[in-house]
C-alpha cells in the first residue's frame, strides 16, 4: 500500500488467494485508526482495485468516514446497464474507424445482494481494434464520471509502478525463509530500503531527471560507486573518487542526506 506520492505506507505477507472482505476490513481499520492517531482531521480516501469492492470495505468507509473509490468485478446485472451505451460505442467506432479507441462513460445507482444499500457506479466502456471492454467503480465521490474515473482512480495505476520497484528493483518477492514471521521481517527491511531510495530521489535537484528515475536507476549509478568511508568522532566522511562520473549531482545530493534521519 502506497500514498499518492509514492511512500510506502504498509505491507502485510499473506497466502497467495484473494483476500476476503473481513481480512481486507481488519487491516485497514488497524491503517486507518494509526493514520488518524497522527492527522485525525486529515481527509482520506481509499483508492484500490476489484478486491476491496466488497460490501465490508464499503461498509467501513461509511462508518469511518473515508472517501473511497473501488473497483467492481464485472457481474450480469451491471452489464444491463450498459448494454446500450456499449453498442453505441462499438457502432461509433466501427463508422469512425482509424487507430483511436472510442470510450464514454456513465453512472448509475445500484448494489449487490449482499450490499447494505445502493450505492453510486461510474462504468467506462471502451472500443478498440481488440473489442469491447467495459469496467466498473464504486464510489461516494461527486462530480462528473469521466473526471473521477480519469483523474483519481485512474492514477492508482501508478501504484503498479510503485509496486515494481519495490519487488523487482529491491527483491522484495524474496521470502525464501520457512517462517512467517521472518519473511514478514523480510518484508519489513525492503520496506526501509525502498524508504532510502524515495528519499534520495525526493532530494534530487527538482528539474533533474533524478528526480524521476527508477529505483535501479539510482541503485546502479549513485550507491553502487567505489568510495572510501572514514568514520570520525562526530562525522562520517566519504570520499569519493575523482573520476566519478555523477559528481555534478552527488555534490548536492549528500548534503541533504541528513534529511533523511530526521
Amino acid at each position: 500500500m502506497f500514498d499518492g506520492e509514492g511512500r510506502f505506507v504498509a505491507a502485510v505477507l499473506r497466502p497467495a488467494k484473494r483476500p476476503k472482505g473481513v481480512e481486507i476490513r481488519g487491516h485497514l481499520r488497524r491503517l486507518i485508526r494509526a493514520i488518524r492517531a497522527h492527522w485525525p482531521r486529515t481527509e482520506i480516501l481509499i483508492r484500490a482495485d476489484g478486491h476491496y469492492g466488497v460490501p465490508e470495505v464499503i461498509d467501513l468507509c461509511r462508518a469511518m468516514d473515508l472517501r473511497f473509490m473501488l473497483g467492481v468485478p464485472t457481474s450480469t446485472t451491471l452489464r444491463k446497464h450498459v448494454a446500450g451505451i456499449e453498442a453505441q460505442v462499438a457502432a461509433r467506432f466501427a463508422a469512425k474507424g482509424g487507430p483511436d479507441k472510442v470510450r464514454r462513460f456513465t453512472d448509475f445507482y445500484d448494489g449487490a445482494k449482499s450490499w447494505s444499500r445502493t450505492e453510486r457506479i461510474i462504468a467506462r466502456t471502451e472500443t478498440g481494434h481488440q473489442g469491447t471492454d467495459t469496467r466498473f467503480v464504486v464510489t461516494d465521490l461527486a462530480g462528473r464520471s469521466k473526471a473521477l474515473y480519469e483523474k483519481i482512480y485512474c492514477r492508482r495505476g501508478q501504484a503498479e509502478n510503485h509496486i515494481k520497484a519495490w519487488k523487482t528493483h529491491l527483491a522484495a518477492d524474496r521470502t525464501s525463509c520457512t517462517r512467517a514471521v521472518a519473511n514478514q521481517f523480510r518484508l519489513f527491511l525492503h520496506a526501509g530500503a525502498y524508504w532510502l531510495l524515495w528519499g534520495l530521489r525526493a532530494a534530487m535537484p527538482k528539474h533533474s531527471d533524478w528526480r524521476v528515475a527508477q529505483f535501479d536507476t539510482l541503485r546502479l549509478r549513485l550507491i553502487k560507486v567505489t568510495a572510501r568511508v572514514v568514520e570520525m568522532r562526530t562525522r562520517i566522511r566519504v570520499h569519493m573518487p575523482r573520476a566519478c562520473p555523477v559528481q555534478a549531482v552527488l555534490r548536492p545530493v549528500l548534503t541533504r542526506i541528513p534529511r533523511l534521519v530526521i
